[in-house]
Order: C-alpha cells, then structure tokens, then sequence
C-alpha cells in the first residue's frame, strides 16, 4: 500500500510538470499580453512592465523561475485583475464559493443518482425503468449550459420568476438551487447509468441468488450485498467527478455570476492575467490528482479482495 502511493504521488507530480509546462506554453503562444488593452501603454512603459514581471525574458527562463517559486509555495501576484495581490490568496478568497455551490450538487447528485440506478435496476424492463433511461440518457448528452439556460428562463426569468437570477456572496440559501442542480444533473444521470449497469451485473450472481433461497428481504438484498460490489465501478467516476464539482464549474458560475474560483478563472484567461491561470490550473489539477489516488484507495476499503501492491 506505501509503495503504491508513493508510487502514484511520484505519477501525479510528473503529470503536474507536464499540465504546468503546456499550460504556459500555450497561454504565452497566444498573441497579445497581460497589459496590451484598448488603451495600451507607450513602448517605454510597457518594457518598463514586462521587465517588472520578468516577461521580457525567454520562455524557457520564465518558466523555470516560476517553477522554483511554486516550488516554494510563491505562486505569485496577479498582474492585472487584482493587481500585485498573491495568486494565493486570490484563489483562497474565491475556492470557498466553488466549494459550496459543489458540496450541495456533489451530495444530491450521488444520493439521486445511486437510488435511481438501483431503483431502474430493481424494475427493469418495466415502465419505470425506460423512463428514468430516458431521463438519464437525456441528462447526460444535454449541455450545461442548456440545461442552465432552460432553468434560468423557466424558474428565474420569464415563467414562474420564483428564483434569482443572479448568485451573490450574500444571497440566501435558495439562491443556490439552480446552479447546485444544474451542475449535479449531468453527474447525477451518469451515476445513475453506472449504478443501473453494476447492479443489474450484481444481481445476476450466485450470492444473490443463495440470498433469495434464504429467505432475506428485499432491501437487506440490494442494499446490503449488491450495493457494496456494484459500487466499486461508480467510485471510479465519483472521484473525478468530485473534483470536477468541487471547482464550481466553469460554465455554471459564468452562467449564474456566482464568485467563484471557475467564474475567476475563465476571466483571467480573458485578460491574460499569467500568473492566476497558471496558479489555477496548478490547483485545480492537483485537486484531482488527490481525488483520483483518494479513489483508488477507497477501492480497498470496499473490496478487501483489490490488491494495491500488485498495482504498484
């Protein structure tokens, strides 16, 4: 178990360095800069900037200079959003924000989901359970920000306006309800295909069957047995989903004008501000780096059978 964790600890500080490297290759390939705006400023000032920040050196050069800072846990200052603040604590201000609009979609997305898969599973080939196959097929290929749009039109906008529009740091509690489900619907429907799939696999087996010729219930069946070994394929997609969620989602907090880390970023990537993007796709990429290695050991609390020396 120690080797295989240091050993997927090793793994996932190389895929930083890969995600870090291409990162800033591409973001400085892209024309233009952090201080080119409709009003840029003269020659002289704009190389007095990029000698400030260090841009006015190679590539190769900038990169490794911020690669030993990060290193020392100095991600930087923003160079226009909020000007000479730490990236640090620009993305300690807004993580909470993602945070709570992704804890609620997390939670309602894997209850639903689980119970839906095993209820689709319990009644399958029945009528109810081709409905919630269309649901889920239907939750799973519609766009975010379809699914956004139709709530914002339907709930806020211009049919029953029973729910704001807008997502404020001081917005009540049902504020949140149209962002936490429509970022939680598409994992939701996903859990739910996965569940209906690894449930309908574990009924099928002799356990199962010895359980029925003793006698035991229903629910003591599904939920007790089955449930705990069709669980081990939906964990492998909860993890990165958790990830996924816990960020905001861009889309979402775009959508909903929540202030969060998801909303921030795709701003900073509007106005070239270097240093948030990279800090950002650092964090973020180490997020679910952790929830990934956090999965896989939860594979061997579920199944004792997995064996995770042999994957090291």
């Amino acid at each position: 178990m120690v080797e295989y964790i240091i050993k997927r600890v090793l793994l996932g500080l190389a895929a930083l360095i890969v995600v870090s490297a291409l990162t800033f290759l591409l973001m400085n390939l892209i024309p233009g800069g952090p201080f080119l705006s409709e009003k840029a400023p003269t020659a002289e000032v704009l190389a007095a900037l990029e000698a400030k920040y260090g841009l006015n050196r190679p590539l190769h050069q900038q990169y490794f200079t911020w690669l030993s800072d990060i290193l020392r846990g100095d991600f930087g200052v923003s160079f226009k959003m909020q000007k000479n603040r730490p990236v640090i604590v620009i993305i300690g201000e807004m993580f909470p924000t993602s945070v709570k609009v992704g804890v609620f979609a997390m939670l309602w997305a894997i209850v639903a989901g689980v119970s839906l898969g095993c209820f689709a599973a319990y009644k399958r080939g029945r009528l109810t359970d081709s409905v919630l196959r269309v649901v889920t097929t239907t939750g799973v290929v519609l766009p975010t920000f379809v699914t956004a749009t139709i709530l914002l039109v339907v709930f806020a906008g211009g049919i029953f306006k029973i729910l704001p529009v807008i997502v404020d740091k001081n917005a009540e509690w049902y504020a949140y309800i149209l962002p936490c489900f429509t970022l939680g619907l598409n994992p939701m429907c996903n859990i739910a295909r996965y569940t209906r799939s690894s449930m309908l696999d574990a009924l099928s087996q002799e356990y199962i069957r010895t359980a029925y010729a003793k006698g035991l219930n229903t629910a003591a069946i599904i939920f007790k047995h089955a449930l705990r070994n069709a669980l081990i394929p939906v964990i492998s997609y909860i993890g990165p989903m958790i990830a996924y969620i816990l960020t905001g989602g861009f889309v979402i907090e775009t959508v909903f004008s929540i202030p969060g880390l998801g909303r921030y970023f795709v701003q900073s990537i509007q106005n070239r501000d270097y240093p948030i993007i990279m800090g950002t796709t650092i964090f973020l990429a180490s997020f679910v780096i952790i929830m990934t290695l956090a999965v896989d050991i939860l594979y061997r609390w579920i199944d004792p059978r997995i064996d995770l020396a042999k994957e090291a």
